[in-house]
């Protein structure tokens, strides 16, 4: 059971409110279902005077026209329920002096009381509660033992009232509270997770990008050299040279195809994948084979890598880095003998990054996804990505720091 569900069942309507539904009363109807409690008592405060139970004198016209008074505040007791306790106040305090019937007026009174704890926080409460036993002990003294026993017997309602309406207004102030807290709850989890799928969409755009243009790039590399090798001298046709890029295509085809297999898992699984579907991360210990698909594709690509075992998000972000530079520079290179370098290095407790191509079409090039993917990728564990012509204006260069401590 969640909180909300939890907080439901706290929140649940209780019998007042399911009974009032039953009579057909909306549920912010309150005008109209005071008015029919205001009129309830009524009738059973003139039960009460009228069969004489209780102390105190039959009422007279007087007495009947001070009872039935009294009781027509208590229909606006919930919009204005101190002027409404002020007035059943004044009307009964001077239908008790003239010692008419004391129990019949008992409920009305009660019911102001109690909406005023109801509706008011305890230290406003208590000064109210205070001010009416004041009262009531006042218009009593005169009555001996027999008033100091009635004192007593109306204190302890008036309190009781006070007691239950506090009780009351604290518990459905928690409700509410509740409540609140639990929608706040609820709009955070719905928050988190469409940020995690969000962020989940942005890994896959990444990963596809990453993948396919790579892939793509590498397999129009391999068939323009099959295209070349065919066309070139078709009398002395290199079989050998034919079949090499031939292979290399397929071999690239399979690899694409494993990764996007563990993507597809991935989007499949939806809310139940875990981790270990998406596979090892690729690493540092992915980056020859990265220089060995780049020359297949015409490159000289030179690679160094000074560094251990770095975090696996950071290792897979600075492979996913270089697979996106070596594309671009085989992409946009601008020349057959094209040659790359790339160096990894653990400095300071970074990862350091460099590419460099001596190229002359990767600066031309239009911005695309492809570094923009770097740079979200380097974000993602707390790194930082340049990339742009080299200073001397030969060839392009990219440079990555990624921070090693601290990263996911």
């Amino acid at each position: 059971m969640n909180l909300v569900q939890a907080t439901l069942i706290d929140a649940r309507p209780g019998p007042g409110r399911r009974i009032r539904a039953a009579l057909g009363f909306a549920p912010r109807d309150t005008l109209r279902q005071d008015a029919s409690l205001a009129a309830a008592l009524a009738v059973v405060a003139s039960v009460l005077a009228a069969a004489d139970l209780g102390s105190g004198r039959h009422p007279d016209a007087l007495g009947w026209t001070l009872l039935l008074s009294a009781h027509v505040p208590l229909v606006w007791r919930r919009r204005a329920p101190m002027a409404v306790l002020c007035v059943a106040i004044a009307l009964l305090a001077t239908y008790h002096q003239l010692d008419f019937n004391h129990s019949a007026p008992t409920a009305a009174s009660m019911a102001a009381l109690y909406t005023v704890a109801e509706t008011r926080n305890l230290r406003r409460t208590l000064p109210i509660g205070a001010g009416v036993i004041g009262l009531m002990v006042v218009l009593k003294l005169n009555d001996g033992m027999a008033g100091v026993a009635e004192s007593m017997r109306i204190t302890g309602w008036v309190i009781a009232m006070l007691v239950i309406g506090s009780y009351l207004r604290v518990h459905r102030e928690n409700v509410a509270a509740a409540v609140e807290r639990a929608e706040r709850a609820e709009r955070t989890r719905e928050e988190e997770a469409r940020r995690r799928v969000a962020e989940e969409r942005l890994r896959i755009a990444r990963d596809l990008h990453d993948l396919l243009a790579h892939s793509i790039t590498l397999i129009g590399v391999q068939t323009s050299v099959a295209a070349h090798v065919l066309a070139a001298d078709p009398t002395r046709l290199d079989r050998e040279a034919v079949a090499k890029a031939l292979d290399d295509i397929a071999e690239t085809c399979r690899t694409a195809r494993g990764e996007i297999r563990t993507t597809l898992e991935v989007l499949r699984d939806g809310d139940h994948a875990s981790p270990d579907t998406r596979g090892p991360l690729p690493g540092l210990h992915g980056l020859p084979d990265l220089a060995v698909t780049a020359r297949a594709a015409g490159a000289k690509v030179e690679l160094t890598v000074r560094a251990g075992d770095p975090p696996p998000a950071v290792g897979a972000a600075a492979y996913r880095i270089v697979q996106e530079a070596l594309t671009n520079a085989v992409r946009h290179g601008g020349r057959d003998d094209l040659s790359v370098r790339v160096s990894v290095d653990e400095l300071d407790g970074a990862l350091r990054v460099r590419v460099t191509d001596d190229g002359t079409g990767a600066a031309a090039a239009t911005p695309g996804f492809g570094l923009v993917g770097m740079r979200e990728r380097a974000r993602s564990v707390g790194g930082t990505v340049q990339a742009g012509p080299r200073a001397d204006g030969e060839g392009f260069e990219v440079t990555a720091q990624l921070p090693l401590e601290g990263a996911a």
